[in-house]
């Protein structure tokens, strides 16, 4: 596992007993804070932009209820972000993932950010459902550091793989990049934000839709500007010749002027 903290760190694995009571959905919606949200929102905006220029088929999903037994289906998990694939049938008009029905697949990467007000259910208890339900890959975002230390906390970043065989099992814990390969890129603790990124470093970080079309802007409009910068560079340089060789022939006229005195 990577960066575990501290030279005592362990990990542990061991049979968990599903506890399909505590396992229900709440009704309503549970009320976030404004970091939640906008770190929740801006990558679902991230993973959407990945999703439409993919040739995988993707959909991304915010707070969607996933469900997988059809005999208790208020039992389920509503993931912040995850990334459906394949894409299910008519995705913009799901009201909930339900597993049991033809075309419905557990979240293949699902992120959870870290609420204040119940850090606990983050670190220790969301786990055990992701396992039941199937989910390939889940990822855990505190930007706020509001995990408790009892539970090795808190770090900004956990990231959860399902094993080959079959077990949900983390690969890491600590503040460092680590990589997806659901995703097949880096997933980078950026302050308040996680950004995605094809290199390590996030220099090269995925950008959103409404952020890609303002660098295509950007882009043209240098572009636009060093096409203007070159025709001024070529009319200058025009303008200079044609000057050179006026220069020229007068000097020629007054030379030719002279020789006829």
């Amino acid at each position: 596992m990577s960066e575990m903290r501290g030279a005592v760190s362990i990990a542990r694995q061991y049979p968990v007993r599903a506890r399909l009571e505590a396992w229900e959905l709440p009704e309503g919606t549970v009320p976030q804070s404004v970091p939640h949200d906008h770190a929740a929102e801006h990558l679902r905006r991230v993973l959407d932009a990945f999703a439409a220029r993919s040739p995988r088929s993707l959909f991304v999903a915010r707070e969607l209820a996933v469900r997988w037994l059809e005999e208790r289906p208020a039992v389920g998990i509503d993931p912040d972000v995850c990334v459906l694939e394949p894409a299910p049938p008519n995705p913009e008009r799901l009201s909930s993932l339900c597993l049991w029905k033809p075309g419905h697949r557990a979240p293949s990467f699902a992120v959870e950010v870290v609420s204040q007000n119940h850090p606990y259910k983050d670190y220790a208890a969301i786990q055990d459902r992701y396992a039941a339900c199937g989910a390939q890959e889940l990822c855990v975002f505190d930007p706020l550091l509001a995990g408790p230390a009892s539970l090795g906390g808190p770090v900004p970043l956990q990231l959860w793989r399902r094993d080959a065989l079959g077990q949900l099992a983390l690969v890491h814990f600590g503040s460092d990049p680590v990589f997806s390969e659901v995703l097949e890129a880096w997933l980078v603790p950026s302050d308040a934000l996680l950004e995605v990124a094809d290199d390590r470093a996030g220099k090269l970080r995925w950008l959103t839709g409404e952020e890609k079309a303002v660098a295509e802007m950007e882009h043209e409009r240098a572009e636009k500007e060093r096409e203007r910068a070159e025709k001024e560079r070529e009319r200058a340089e025009k303008e200079r010749h044609q000057a050179a060789r006026l220069d020229l022939e007068r000097r020629v006229a007054e030379l030719e002027a002279l020789s006829r005195k």
